[in-house]
């Protein structure tokens, strides 16, 4: 009896704390409060976990590259073509394909070759170089898979330099299989390009063609006109490569292709964007990005790769039709949120969440 007292009384006591509760709600001049979520600027996708590795080795396999071997608990499994994210000590965040061996699920593969800012680097592969010795501990994304290797009894690979990073694990997933394969592996000399004697172990000279530059000059591309409708054609590597073989192969076929960069970048009409956290409106330059205009506004914006491939920047759209030019998003996603460093309006205003 004495127990169903209490519990009596504590019930009598709740309803009237929510029943006060509501009433100074009622009458709050600010009631009610706009219903807005958390915004997903710096987010990750949902299924992307972030998760903490070390450098437990590093090696230089050609002039001007680092491979890494990253240890980590809890690693996933992965298939050839996918690629990680690197959470850099600065806070850039930059992609790198897995090239070690998918069953390895305590450590991943990644390298990377220094670009200097004259040709076009930003800073990232500058960083890993520097930075990301042995014992250093940052995050990672992913893995995430856009380049994945489909079943077929036979393929032709195409790789430009550190392009050869996804394509490695094809190569050898193809062996593997007992497929019939081909490679066509590019660079500016023998020093530059790693992997060189594994590819050699694995077909030797009748299936893995090297073209170093200062010997040869370009690659020959025309036996791709000759490839069979059933033959998948990967290739990875500068877009200049990637536009030869898309321009090499017969009409209507088309290759899969492997790139970080978001295809034009900027450019398009001007358009009008409303920030409704903010209630400010900008206009956005027709040369001008989405990401430029806002963070003029907001210097607290979070972005990093400004190529449409991390992610840091996305944002919630409210209102607005989207041009979307980023290469991260689903198309369930693309229903409401936008990367603003590459992507624009299809018409003329939007209203992001912001």
């Amino acid at each position: 009896m004495a127990r169903f007292v209490t519990v009596a009384v504590v019930a009598g006591a709740a309803l009237l704390v929510r029943r006060a509760v509501r009433g100074r709600m009622s009458t709050a001049p600010l009631w009610p409060m706009p219903a807005l979520d958390e915004p997903v600027s710096g987010r990750g996708r949902g299924r992307t976990v972030t998760r903490r590795v070390r450098v437990a080795r590093r090696t230089e396999p050609a002039e001007g590259v680092v491979e890494l071997l990253l240890e980590g608990a809890g690693l996933p499994a992965w298939r050839p073509g996918a690629h990680i994210d690197l959470v850099l000590p600065s806070g850039l965040v930059r992609p790198y394909s897995l090239c070690g061996d998918p069953a390895d699920t305590a450590a991943y593969t990644v390298a990377t070759r220094l670009i200097e800012e004259e040709r076009g680097g930003r800073g990232g592969s500058r960083e890993v170089h520097e930075r990301l010795h042995e014992g250093v501990e940052i995050e990672i994304r992913g893995p995430r898979n856009r380049f994945p290797l489909v079943a077929a009894p036979s393929y032709v690979f195409v790789a430009g330099g550190i392009g050869i990073t996804p394509v490695l694990p094809m190569v050898r997933a193809a062996e593997a299989a007992g497929a019939d394969w081909r490679l066509v592996y590019c660079g500016r000399d023998r020093a530059s390009m790693p992997y060189l004697a594994e590819l050699g172990r694995l077909g030797g000279a009748d299936r893995s063609t090297v073209v170093a530059e200062d010997e040869s000059g370009r690659p020959d591309l025309g036996f791709l006109a000759e490839v069979p409708a059933g033959t998948p054609v990967y290739c990875c590597g500068p877009e200049g490569l990637m536009d030869a073989v898309t321009a090499a192969l017969p009409e209507g076929r088309a290759p899969r292709l492997e790139r970080f960069s978001a295809v034009a970048p900027a450019g398009g009409a001007p358009f009008e964007v409303e920030l409704r956290r903010s209630g400010r409106v900008l206009e956005v330059a027709a040369d001008q990005s989405l990401l430029s205009a806002v963070h003029a506004e907001l210097p607290g914006l979070l972005y990093s790769c400004r190529q449409g491939f991390c992610g840091t920047c996305r944002q919630r759209v409210l209102e607005g039709e989207v041009d979307h030019r980023d290469d991260l998003l689903t198309d369930a996603e693309r229903t409401d949120q936008m990367l603003i460093c590459v992507s624009r309006c299809a018409g003329g205003r939007l209203v992001l969440d912001l």
